[in-house]
């Protein structure tokens, strides 16, 4: 008998597709995700739970067999993931503690191409740090799609070298263009419906310089009011106000 844990299965469980026997439509959990099932979903043999597979379906997984250390589900795909943003987040590189929750939040809300970019204001040791590994960066926007119930991984790539970047990327942005700057007087506007490339600074924002390189490529400072907002936040209000 199959019994349903709707209240056990609010987030999503991703499977690999290299994990996903489609013959007998089976995965084998195990590590992180088969702690997840058993320590957080209490989850029993014959529970449904939410799955999808890294860039494909999503559907309902039954538990059949439930050891420690491992979960065997049989799983139905029958559903697309959620519609993208239509947002390229360009953001120049923070600092690294803070890399993982922004790559996390950017994927739960649906950002499908973020830009990690060099500028004066951006110490140069971050470059460096082993957090730029391009399989960490995968992991943490993992745990941001699991939490959204998404199964479309984001683009991130890296560029360092600011002035090639903007004018020769940046300057053929599609849609609209927004520029955050912590001291902009125009007001940042509200709900859109075009593509949006969203470029937010360092905390200290862009040098004149900068600035003067990103308005011949399209994109005027705006704000979003007198406070000054932490990196981090920013970005959760940037969509809130534009897309959700």
């Amino acid at each position: 008998m199959v019994r349903s844990s709707s209240e056990r299965s609010v987030n999503l469980i991703l499977i690999q597709p290299d994990e996903f026997d489609p013959a007998s439509e089976r995965v084998a959990l195990s590590g992180r995700r088969a702690a997840h099932v058993i320590q957080v979903h209490r989850a029993r043999v014959g529970d449904q739970l939410r799955v999808g597979v890294v860039n494909g379906p999503m559907g309902r997984g039954v538990v059949r067999e439930l050891e420690p250390g491992r979960v065997v589900l049989q799983a139905h795909l029958t559903s697309s993931p959620p519609a993208d943003a239509g947002i390229h987040l360009v953001l120049a590189l923070p600092r690294p503690k803070v890399l993982g929750r922004l790559l996390k939040d950017a994927a739960t809300l649906g950002i499908k191409r973020i830009t990690l970019v060099n500028a004066a204001r951006v110490e140069k040791s971050y470059w460096q740090n082993h957090r730029l590994d391009p399989e960490w960066m995968r992991e943490q926007a993992i745990l941001g799609l699991e939490q959204a119930r998404d199964t479309l991984l984001p683009r991130i790539e890296l560029r360092q070298r600011f002035r090639p970047f903007v004018e020769d990327e940046l300057s053929r942005a599609p849609g609209q263009r927004l520029l955050l700057h912590p001291v902009a007087q125009a007001r940042c506007p509200c709900a859109s419906q075009e593509f949006l490339t969203l470029v937010v600074g360092p905390e200290g924002g862009f040098i004149p310089f900068e600035l003067e390189l990103l308005a011949k490529a399209g994109f005027s400072p705006l704000t979003l009011g007198h406070r000054i907002l932490r990196v981090e936040t920013v970005v959760g209000v940037l969509v809130g106000r534009l897309r959700i």
